[in-house]
């Protein structure tokens, strides 16, 4: 599909005029409307998400567990979220936004409201699994409705700022739930914060519409079901270098952000930096707020210049990997608070770079194909988010809560990630640039 249609392929029978490619949805407010009650389901799942990320230490404190154990709570919420991504990429395809977001909330609501009730470790790793099972039906959800809404060439952008609200999400963890944790208790906090998910679910329930009127998709046929269907839909979308490009990209730039703010930031900041929680839930804070600076920039730079994307997603992991070895190698206990700010400066970025990871599976896959080929791309940072959330929790444990060498782990999974996107980048440019090439041919005439 050309970055100038935004529905399928026009198709002629023998003697019947040629059609043309249906027009891109016109974008407008009532897109944006739409669009920003999905983005509001979206915010929401990810203040409940990093809730934890400020409640680690009393988590630890409440339910009387080592950081194995507190790592787990993170883990088996990351891996409900990773397990889930290609099942709902299908169900995006299959069912449609609102149906999809309808469950999410309902879910991760239920996780919320779970997670406050709790009073022991095995209702809580329940709980936790329960809002990774909604909160994993959130993002690509909203992907979908964004290109449903928006034409072709908005999707960076528009994919950026759901992204940039969701870090606002982030930020009300960061700074009302830790006052709220600290002044009201765990129980009212996280209570409360529940009634958020019942306002965006009426809301959700009464305004939200799946695509504008005259934009419908086609009808799937009835061969699109079953099980053999579903195997021919991932195994067409992995198929394409770009989604296997866009899950590497999404891989090896998520994580170590995901890490610092989903658990260890906090303990790292206070333990082995020996700051105040409040001095430490302000560098937090910070990491969000740069992730919103930065994905305006990154948004706006790969909307103009698509050959950014790479450059753009590589740099980051450099700057990444570089800020926490200068960190992790400091001479001293403590590293200097400029330094700090600096680790938590560039950390703002990897979130936007994961972005870049759907901007490189969108054009290699039709419509039909955008929810499961999304959901492949989003377990890339999940699944290397959660492989090193077990990976510090342990090295704690073995090393006396030695954060240098838990820490560490961070560079074994970006130079991983690296050497797949370099083994990926020119085959994903190629057929990317083939797929253009030929939606401008069909683009300019359908054959009758």
């Amino acid at each position: 599909m050309s970055a100038g249609t935004g529905g399928s392929e026009g198709s002629g029978t023998a003697g019947s005029p040629a059609r043309l490619l249906p027009a891109d949805p016109p974008g407008g407010r009532t897109a944006m409307a739409v669009w920003g009650i999905g983005v509001a389901v979206y915010f929401v799942a990810i203040t409940y998400r990093t809730s934890l990320g400020v409640a680690g230490l009393d988590a630890a404190e409440r339910f009387h567990i080592n950081a194995s154990a507190l790592s787990t709570f993170s883990i088996l919420q990351l891996l409900v979220y990773a397990g889930m991504q290609i099942p709902v990429g299908l169900l995006v395809d299959r069912l449609g936004t609102k149906k999809v977001l309808t469950i999410g909330v309902v879910l991760y609501t239920a996780g919320q409201f779970g997670f406050a009730l709790s009073s022991s470790y095995p209702m809580a790793l329940g709980s936790r699994a329960l809002l990774g099972c909604g909160d994993a039906m959130t993002f690509i959800s909203v992907l979908r409705l964004g290109s449903r809404w928006f034409p072709a060439r908005r999707g960076p952008l528009i994919a950026q700022i759901a992204a940039l609200v969701g870090m606002a999400g982030n930020l009300i963890s960061t700074l009302v739930l830790a006052r709220f944790l600290h002044t009201f208790g765990w129980t009212p906090t996280f209570a409360t914060s529940a009634a958020g998910g019942i306002v965006v679910l009426i809301v959700l329930l009464l305004f939200l519409k799946d695509h504008p009127e005259g934009f419908e998709p086609p009808p799937a046929p009835a061969a699109h079901t079953g099980a053999g269907f579903v195997r021919r839909q991932i195994a067409e979308a992995w198929r394409e270098p770009g989604t296997r490009l866009g899950m590497w990209v999404h891989f090896t730039t998520q994580f170590p952000a995901m890490v610092f703010l989903l658990l260890w930031g906090l303990p790292f900041l206070v333990e082995a930096q020996g700051l105040a929680r409040g001095t430490a839930g302000e560098l937090l804070t910070l990491v969000v707020l740069s992730n919103m600076a930065v994905g305006l920039i990154y948004g706006q730079v790969i909307a103009r210049h698509h050959a950014a994307r790479t450059p753009l997603a590589l740099g980051t992991v450099g700057a990444t990997a570089l800020m926490w070895g200068i960190v992790l190698s400091w001479p001293s206990a403590h590293a200097p608070m400029g330094l700090l700010v600096a680790l938590c400066a560039v950390l703002g970025a990897c979130g936007p770079a994961s972005m870049i990871g759907f901007d490189f599976a969108r054009p290699a896959n039709p419509p039909e194909r955008q929810g499961t080929a999304s959901g492949i791309v989003n377990m890339g940072g999940f699944t290397a988010s959660m492989t090193t959330l077990l990976a510090v929790g342990v090295l704690l444990d073995a090393t006396g809560h030695n954060y240098r060498i838990a820490l560490a782990s961070i560079f074994v999974l970006e130079a991983v990630g690296v050497s797949q996107i370099l083994r990926l980048r020119r085959s994903a440019a190629r057929r990317e640039s083939e797929r253009l090439v030929v939606s401008r041919v069909e683009a300019v005439h359908v054959p009758a």
